[in-house]
């Protein structure tokens, strides 16, 4: 190292010595924060749902309409975006579960479902909901105002149910004519009045 004899000469070097420790530091803190720097937030953004683009594996049906077959199973319609066909064979797998109250919104895996934990399971692997939610909630917190193309919520302070391609998801057995299929998650074919329900619907579905 080269010595500087004059004050003026260890100035300099003090000084050049003082910026390189500047800039190491905030080099450092740049690539800790991704590049922000240290003057922005590094709160991670809020996540948002993505919907899936894997392509099928399953049967569909022709159209635009789901196909319930006489295992109660619903046969997505072709025409309908991937990641509502993937919400449909999702919600099969639990379509003979029984009604719990309050299950599948501590998990949205879970051995019962009641009416708004049955919905938030569909929606869920729909890709366009990241947390259950109650059926309350569902009145305005999630989505927009009417009906959608492909999946549409029913809601209201004390119920909530879907119709999705056709058919409609829900735990109750209201409007059949024989309750055979029991309460719990299940399609039914069959309509149900929306009267005292606010119809809501994701964007783009």
């Amino acid at each position: 190292m080269r010595t500087f004899r004059t004050s003026a000469g260890r100035l300099t070097l003090v000084a050049a010595v003082a910026a390189c420790l500047t800039l190491g530091a905030s080099s450092s803190a740049w690539a800790q924060t991704g590049g922000a720097g240290t003057t922005e937030s590094t709160t991670p953004a809020p996540t948002t749902p993505t919907t899936p683009t894997t392509p099928p594996t399953w049967h569909t049906v022709p159209g635009n309409r789901a196909k319930l077959n006489k295992k109660g199973k619903a046969i997505p319609p072709a025409n309908a975006p991937i990641a509502v066909q993937q919400a449909i064979i999702a919600a099969n797998k639990i379509r003979t579960y029984p009604y719990r109250y309050g299950g599948g919104h501590q998990n949205i895996y879970d051995t019962g479902y009641d009416c708004s934990g049955a919905v938030s399971y569909l929606l869920y692997h729909a890709g366009v909901l990241t947390d259950p939610m109650p059926s309350g909630s569902f009145m305005n917190a999630w989505g927009e105002p009417g009906k959608g193309q492909w999946i549409t919520t029913f809601a209201n302070k004390g119920h909530m149910y879907a119709v999705v391609a056709g058919l409609r998801w829900d735990t109750s057995s209201f409007g059949e004519r024989r309750r055979s299929s029991g309460k719990g998650p299940r399609w039914r074919s069959t309509k149900r009045k929306p009267n005292g329900f606010v119809q809501r619907h994701y964007p783009g579905f």
